[in-house]
């Protein structure tokens, strides 16, 4: 499928599938959506601890970059797991440019060691963050009792339904500790009904620019 790199709200970008008409982004703002979804509303949860986090994908490396950068404000250790089934290109993060908006210096070094690092290994990006990319199809993960996070960052249920089931929110149920969180910037009734019939308790929050509201998923 066709795919071009387009200017999002905030200055930002992402990248576009021209025949689905979606982005790996919000159009609204790729970097504001990362923060205000996985940030401030998942991460922000876990200050000071050790998190085991999952992404359901990992796409263009930002929400893992962004995930680094907060950590030490936080004062937290990340163990990161990133299931992406069609990795982008390294030429593709790069032209992304996300160190310019987020003003990061040496940015082009982190980026590629997110997206160069070898998949199905573990792989230190720094003394606190540890990387491990799984490249496969989401419903085939098989972790129980693992992950204190899941930011949940599927292509919408518009144009990949069968992601956003029963059976794969079961998945990630299964893969929580207790009290873990799920937290997806999605918010259609059919998505909260799936969510709660696996189990989660689930809370409608402020959604990021562009959107009325998101959903974070709690495992009792």
């Amino acid at each position: 499928m066709k795919r071009r790199i387009i200017v999002t709200g905030d200055g930002s970008k992402t990248i576009q599938i021209e025949d689905w008409d979606e982005q790996y982004h919000s159009k609204h703002g790729a970097v504001q959506e990362a923060y205000h979804v996985f940030i401030e509303h998942g991460l922000r949860l876990f200050a000071d601890q050790r998190v085991h986090i999952l992404e359901i994908g990992f796409g263009t490396g930002l929400n893992a970059l962004i995930t680094y950068l907060e950590a030490p404000k936080l004062n937290v250790t990340i163990d990161y797991v990133g299931v992406e089934a069609f990795p982008v290109s390294m030429e593709e993060a790069i032209s992304l440019d996300y160190g310019k908006q987020l003003d990061l210096k040496g940015s082009d070094a982190i980026i590629e060691r997110l997206h160069s690092c070898p998949w199905d290994e573990r792989f230190d990006i720094s003394d606190d963050f540890v990387l491990t990319k799984q490249k496969k199809d989401f419903r085939d993960i098989q972790d129980q009792n693992l992950f204190n996070l899941i930011y949940f960052d599927a292509f919408g249920a518009r144009v990949q339904p069968e992601l956003w089931t029963e059976e794969v929110f079961s998945i990630m149920h299964i893969a929580l500790k207790s009290q873990g969180v799920l937290v997806t910037y999605a918010a259609k009734g059919s998505v909260r009904r799936a969510m709660q019939e696996v189990g989660f308790s689930v809370e409608r929050l402020p959604g990021p620019p562009g959107k009325r509201e998101m959903l974070r998923g709690i495992k009792g």
